[in-house]
């Protein structure tokens, strides 16, 4: 019954993003819908890093939203940056690939309002 639930929002959510020229993110849609959340800017950036032809530059920018993670305690710096870093070091690392998909597993069971499209601010015109 649960995994019928999970194709019916998997189906619907390849749906709405079918006219969306970014490739899928590790073709997982939770992992979509979480970029989706982000600012245009940062969810552009993270859509092209997830692009098979972007592997050279997602590898360092991994390498360096971890590290930048571990020094949060800087200021600018947060603790953000480490789940970011090893979500793109997952499309290249098969033992990231596994915690990645119990992480997003987690977000689906415990926080489902996440993985919903972001509501649309109020602009008045």
């Amino acid at each position: 019954m649960g995994s019928m639930n999970v194709n019916a929002i998997s189906d619907e959510s390849r749906s709405s993003r079918a006219g969306t020229p970014r490739h899928s993110a590790g073709g997982d849609w939770r992992l979509e819908a979480l970029i989706d959340r982000l600012p245009q800017r940062l969810g552009g950036a993270v859509s092209y890093l997830l692009q098979p032809k972007s592997r050279w530059v997602r590898i360092p920018a991994g390498v360096l939203l971890i590290g930048a993670g571990l020094l949060a305690f800087l200021p600018v710096l947060g603790i953000w940056m480490l789940p970011l870093g090893l979500a793109l070091l997952a499309e290249d690392v098969p033992a990231f690939r596994s915690a990645r998909s119990k992480v997003l597993d987690w977000i689906e069971r415990r926080r489902p309002q996440w993985l919903r499209p972001p509501s649309q601010p109020n602009n008045p015109s």
